[in-house]
Order: C-alpha cells, then sequence, then structure tokens
C-alpha cells in the first residue's frame, strides 16, 4: 500500500504545479498534498489492477479524485461550513491563505481536477473517459456531495430532524460518493463488465458507510493526536450521526456488519492492499 500512496504523491506533485497567479496555487496544493492515507486515489487503482487494468491508466483519474477531496476539505473547514482550524493535524487552508483565497482554490480545484483526466488519460476509450467524467462531475455536484452537506448542515441543531432517511442520505452523499467515484472509476479503467461494476458499486456503498460510521466513532473515542482535526464537535453542534441518532455500541455493531460484507467481495480478489485497509478501520476503532 506504501508504495501506491508514493506514487500518488509523486503524480499529485507533477500534475499541480506551482503556477501563476501563486497564491491560489499554493492554495491548492496545500490541501492536496497534506500527508494522508490517500484512501480514495489508493482504492481507484487497487480495484483497477485486480479486475485486469493498468495501474497508469487509472493514475490520472485517482489523482483527479484526490484534489476533489481536498475540494471538499477546503470547504467543508471553513467558517460558513464546520468552522475548523485544523486539518490532518495542520492549520486549514483558510487559516493559512485566508477565507478568499481558500474558496477560490476550492472553485479551482473543481475544473483543474477533470483537465487532469482529460489531458493524461490517453489510453482509455471515449466511452470509458465520458463515463469516468459523468461520474465525477455527478458526484462533486448536486446530486453527491453538495446535497450531503447540505441535508447535513439542515440537520444540525435540528434534532426534530434526524431520522434513519436523512442519516443515509448525509454519509451516502457526503462521504460516500468519492469512495463509490474511485472505486468504480477503478472498475470501468480496467473494462470491467456490468456485473462486475455492479459489484464496486455494492463495495463502495457498505466501504462508503462503514468508514463514515468509523469517523463518528472517532469524534467520541479518538484524540487530536490520532486524528489531526478537533474532536467532539458533532455532538456539541447537534450533527445527525450514527453515535448522535443509535449510540456508540449499535454504530459499532453496524460498522462490524458492513466490513463483514466487504469482506465477502474483497474475497474473490485476494487483495492484501484491500483487505490491509478494512483491517485498518477495525483497529482504530477496536471490532
Amino acid at each position: 500500500m506504501n508504495n501506491l500512496i508514493k506514487l500518488v504523491d509523486e503524480s499529485l506533485e507533477k500534475f499541480l504545479p506551482v503556477e501563476a497567479p501563486e497564491d491560489l496555487f499554493k492554495s491548492m496544493r496545500y490541501t492536496v498534498l497534506l500527508e494522508g492515507k490517500r484512501l480514495r486515489p489508493v482504492l481507484c487503482l487497487e480495484v483497477c489492477r485486480c479486475l485486469g487494468g493498468k495501474i497508469e491508466d487509472a493514475l490520472p483519474t485517482a489523482c483527479a479524485i484526490e484534489m476533489l477531496h481536498a475540494q471538499t476539505l477546503i470547504f467543508d473547514d471553513l467558517p460558513c461550513m464546520d468552522n475548523d482550524d485544523f486539518r490532518r493535524g495542520k492549520p486549514s487552508n483558510h487559516k493559512v491563505f485566508g477565507e478568499a483565497v481558500a474558496l477560490l482554490a476550492g472553485d479551482a480545484l473543481l475544473s483543474f481536477a477533470p483537465q487532469v483526466i482529460l489531458r493524461n488519460s490517453r489510453n482509455l476509450p471515449a466511452e470509458t473517459l465520458l463515463h469516468v467524467l459523468d461520474d465525477f462531475f455527478t458526484a462533486a455536484g448536486a446530486r453527491g456531495v453538495v446535497a450531503g452537506q447540505i441535508v447535513d448542515m439542515e440537520c444540525e441543531g435540528h434534532p426534530e430532524k434526524h431520522s434513519d432517511e436523512k442519516l443515509d442520505f448525509i454519509h451516502d452523499h457526503k462521504t460516500g460518493d468519492l469512495f463509490r467515484l474511485a472505486i468504480v472509476s477503478g472498475a470501468r479503467i480496467a473494462g470491467a463488465s456490468c456485473e462486475e461494476i455492479k459489484e464496486a458499486q455494492e463495495f463502495a456503498h457498505d466501504f462508503g458507510l462503514a468508514f463514515q460510521i468509523a469517523d463518528d466513532i472517532l469524534d467520541v473515542v479518538s484524540d487530536f493526536e490520532t486524528m489531526g482535526k478537533t474532536l467532539g464537535k458533532d455532538a456539541a453542534a447537534g450533527k445527525l450521526t450514527y453515535v448522535t441518532l443509535y449510540g456508540l455500541d449499535n454504530a459499532k455493531c453496524k460498522l462490524t456488519c458492513l466490513l463483514e460484507k466487504c469482506d465477502v467481495i474483497i474475497d474473490k480478489y485476494n487483495s492484501e492492499i484491500l483487505r490491509e485497509i478494512l483491517n485498518g478501520i477495525r483497529k482504530r476503532i477496536g471490532v
């Protein structure tokens, strides 16, 4: 897994150089290049490999997805959203560059990232490229992470609006859509069959939900040194999470069930990397 993370880091450096205006590109690079697990690009690359594709064909898309993820983090931390001063143990983008530049950097990444796919994916058939880009823009927009974010905001501090349906919607879009984009894109680039893509979508749904439930749990039981961001804010702000709706024990039970469902799918592909990712979640939560 470390080899894939290194490959992604090196490629992000190449795809996102410092250009003029420097303040804009430095702000874009700041969040994109923050040290992290690179889960989304790694999932994209590994799923592509497992289904018979070439990692180098998926690399531009994997990096573009990480750029999109960085954009969501920049916006999520803004004072008008979650108002967080830290991300991955470092000051949030707007604390370093100011709110205006951070906002423009996020806007720039939204259009810069798909250009990375278009300009560096010459080996992909046109139909595959169109599918990948359509999935990208869907995940990035009003039917994707934006939808999840606005429902999350609507429910914050309003327990009368908390429900199973709202919680599923928030987690499926705010978190799940980017994992679905990464995993399904990897499958598409590998030339996967319709059945394989459907299975990839199922795995992505269960993994994305498991990841978010784990994050909800860690917001309660972890610490700043481990997570690199302010914790305990969800409960204080009255956010709708698995822990606030179902309690800590039930959240852990749901997480265990989802990880077991993911196990069944990845057993077919004997992927040490996918297994390492799932076991990493188990270890962090203690389930």
